[in-house]
């Protein structure tokens, strides 16, 4: 499956101009990114909208992804991150998947000592925070503007 099909799914990219930058792992931290939009993918429908939100304040930054999917009911957030956990066995048979994306973007945040915030609503979607402290950050670098 691909990351996001252009004709399922409506792609979105909420990135400042000031091209924010953590020091860590390249491959990891596109290994990570590649989980989250997978999922959002795997778990909109058709018509949905996935953004990929990059955003820094004082206390570091946070990289989300953001869903208009089916929701996770809050009792199964705790547990997402546990190695093969599903939330029901119908919806891996529907999705595929082996259960271990999360449990990798969680520990892929452990080595880059961030964490991992998810929110859900039922019906509404699903949000995956990345959250860096500050001293993950390096010099922002601005991006040169399309001519």
């Amino acid at each position: 499956m691909p990351l996001i099909e252009a004709a399922k799914h409506r792609l979105e990219l909420d990135i400042p101009t000031t091209r924010l930058r953590v020091n860590g792992d390249v491959g990891r931290l596109t290994q990570l990114v590649a989980n989250l939009l997978n999922n959002a993918a795997r778990y909109t429908p058709a018509g949905g909208r996935i953004t990929l939100r990059w955003e820094s304040d004082a206390n570091g930054a946070r990289l989300s992804v953001v869903d208009t999917g089916q929701g996770i009911p809050a009792q199964h957030l705790p547990r997402l991150t546990e190695r093969f956990y599903r939330v029901s066995t119908s919806r891996s048979r529907e999705t595929g998947g082996t259960g271990l994306g999360l449990s990798i973007v969680k520990h892929v945040l452990q080595l880059h000592q961030a964490r991992l915030e998810i929110t859900s609503e039922i019906g509404v979607g699903s949000t995956f925070s990345c959250v860096f402290g500050p001293e993950r950050l390096l010099e922002p670098q601005v991006l040169a503007e399309a001519t």
